[in-house]
């Protein structure tokens, strides 16, 4: 090997690989987002089909004041706060359903009422009873600061949402594709439901956890933003969830790095990475802006 493939080697290296080798902290952010990315964004493939894209996006916010009151009566104890986060989540989804079901509401604008005021009321709790560094922490999160017990939070709720989907991946598609289909072939009722509730409950569990590195802000940037670049890449949707896993992961890897050598925030470098493969798969991607002027049939004088 020569003197200047050795340099261009060494300094690759030392670019790309160095500071994760260096430093635990950035072992354990790269950790931590590499299991989100394999469980949220094929989830958020699932809520494109489904045609409830902005649902995470409300949900993420939602969850709020079940973080503040667990931050009001453990602090920073990340079992409160994801345990209260849950819940939250999980009252909110049911008292949507329940305005919906009793009310001439459809379910995106009851959600998007109680989401608005749950979101207020979380900043509220938090603003009268922490500092400002508190809720600035809880809403953008703090990737680097990731340790121990929330690396095993996040492993834990990807093995969930991995075994789970794997064992109801029949039952979760067909349902995400066409809910009367599913009720044909002899799901319905209680069972057709059961679907449904439990893919809900994996959405608000991958936003719990994605909270903790992300903050309840941004927390569903990696579980829309790779979903929806997958689906200009490919029309199977296996593809398209392996896809979003891939980009969520490398959307994390390059936000990583980014924020290490710019001091920037850690997690919206990571959502703003996402958010540059998005644009990327706007241009070149098969159903892509660039591949439709090219294969546009051009007018005869």
């Amino acid at each position: 090997m020569s003197f200047f493939s050795l340099h261009w080697f060494t300094t690759f290296y030392q670019f790309t690989f160095a500071p994760f080798q260096e430093f635990a902290f950035m072992r354990r952010a790269l950790i931590g987002i590499l299991a989100l990315a394999l469980s949220s964004a094929p989830l958020g493939v699932l809520l494109t089909l489904r045609r409830m894209s902005l649902f995470g996006d409300a949900l993420s916010h939602a969850v709020l004041p079940g973080v503040a009151v667990g931050f009001m009566l453990f602090g920073l104890s990340l079992p409160a706060l994801s345990i209260g986060g849950f819940l939250a989540g999980v009252i909110v989804v049911a008292i949507a359903a329940l305005i919906s079901r009793h009310t001439d509401l459809k379910e995106d604008a009851s959600l998007a009422s109680i989401y608005l005021i749950a979101l207020a009321l979380g900043v509220m709790l938090i603003s009268v009873n922490g500092s400002k560094l508190d809720l600035l922490h809880i809403l953008f999160g703090n990737v680097l600061g990731v340790d121990r017990e929330g690396l095993f939070l996040v492993a834990g709720v990807t093995t969930v949402s991995l075994v789970v989907g794997a064992l109801m991946y029949r039952g979760l598609v067909l349902e995400s594709f066409d809910a009367s289909f599913l009720a044909a072939c002899g799901v319905k009722g209680a069972r057709g439901a059961l679907f449904q509730q439990l893919f809900l409950m994996l959405v608000v569990l991958n936003l719990v956890a994605s909270f903790q590195t992300l903050g309840t802000l941004m927390a569903v940037g990696l579980m829309m933003l790779p979903a929806v670049s997958a689906r200009l890449w490919h029309d199977t949707l296996p593809a398209q969830l392996l896809n979003s896993a891939l980009q969520a992961a490398v959307a994390g890897y390059i936000g990583l790095l980014l924020s290490y050598y710019t001091s920037t925030p850690s997690g919206p470098t990571i959502i703003v990475c996402a958010g540059g493969l998005y644009l990327i798969s706007l241009l070149i991607a098969p159903r892509g802006w660039l591949v439709k002027i090219w294969k546009r049939p051009h007018r005869l004088a």
